[in-house]
């Protein structure tokens, strides 16, 4: 199934935001799940309730909300005031 086959699919119980088919870098192929982002958990609810556990193309679908995990906090990181100067100084040029 494609990302297409999945929102036709989806798209009825609820507004999508994306489509994350995941597929295998060397071949492309599909490796049989997906990430759908709905709008709303209603709409997520929805989907579960009317297709979870439905065969499609001699598979059983299984569905289920993934919550969001945190986000990793971003490194700080200070630049330490060094005792070097910024820049070289000039050496002094003999005037002819």
């Amino acid at each position: 199934m494609d990302e297409m086959g999945i929102a036709e699919l989806t798209g009825p119980f609820g507004n999508i935001v994306t489509i994350k088919l995941v597929r295998d870098k060397v071949s492309k192929k599909s490796k049989g799940y997906a990430f759908v982002e709905m709008t709303t958990l209603e709409a997520a609810e929805n989907v579960i309730a009317e297709l979870n556990g439905t065969m499609i193309k001699d598979k059983v679908l299984e569905i289920n909300i993934q919550e969001d995990l945190p986000s990793k906090p971003k490194s700080v990181y200070h630049k330490q005031a060094s005792s070097k100067p910024l820049s070289k100084p000039k050496r002094p040029r003999l005037s002819r």
